[in-house]
């Protein structure tokens, strides 16, 4: 299928491209220009360094152009913003619904409340009830959006999310990472529009402030490595 060839080869390029590159670079790469009103072209440039890395490595002269994707670097970073800071609006429910989990669930969804309110489920605990029975937490709101239906499935997978994470570590559902996705690219700079320079920094210093800058949410590569200049 060539969809799934494509997907492959987008994360091989993006795995290849995370170990060229460092976030810090970002922070220092030169604006050349932009090309063809879609890309912007940077440069990075170190001098040798003694600041060794986790082997006792340092860094050597590096002399490295790049081709970076302006819209799919905007997206990412705006895609990362509106996971983190965005609170979803929720809707109070007529009746409170029990929520029948796990006593391991239960443990998570006490433990993650915030994360869950920001996520637009409130969920109230009932003390007298029995811990475990599946019946000491009740829903009494959930997440409402304009083009988004969301239900308890979206609650279960976001507590299978918190199993691996940290308490109180943000995590989205995959409704809610749509919903942010088609956000980001709305308000992301476009192809075809032409960048000055402070505008085309912006993009470039962004993407070393976010977690993962190498994909857009859609999985594309943000950029490319052109050639080493040194």
């Amino acid at each position: 299928d060539a969809g799934i060839a494509n997907a492959e080869d987008d994360a091989k390029a993006a795995e290849a491209l995370s170990l060229v590159i460092d976030k810090t670079d970002f922070a220092s790469m030169e604006i050349v220009g932009q090309f063809n009103l879609g890309f912007i072209i940077a440069r990075r440039h170190t001098s040798p360094t003694a600041l060794a890395d986790a082997h006792g490595n340092g860094r050597g002269h590096m002399d490295d152009l790049f081709i970076v994707d302006q819209h799919a670097a905007d997206e990412k970073y705006n895609f990362e913003t509106l996971q983190q800071t965005t609170e979803i609006i929720s809707q109070k429910l007529i009746r409170p619904q029990p929520l029948e989990l796990t006593a391991a669930d239960e443990i998570l969804a006490t433990e993650n409340l915030d994360v869950l309110k920001r996520n637009g489920f409130e969920i109230d605990i009932d003390d007298d009830a029995t811990f475990g029975d599946g019946h000491r937490l009740k829903l009494c709101a959930q997440p409402i959006s304009e083009n988004t239906v969301f239900d308890v499935k979206d609650l279960e997978e976001l507590l299978h999310l918190l199993q691996d994470r940290p308490t109180g570590q943000m995590v989205r559902c995959s409704k809610a990472r749509a919903m942010f996705a088609m956000r980001a690219c709305r308000k992301s700079v476009m192809i075809g529009m032409a960048l000055d320079r402070r505008q085309m920094t912006s993009v470039v210093r962004h993407m070393g402030m976010i977690d993962q800058p190498w994909n857009c949410p859609h999985g594309r590569p943000t950029m490319r490595h052109l050639s080493d200049i040194s």
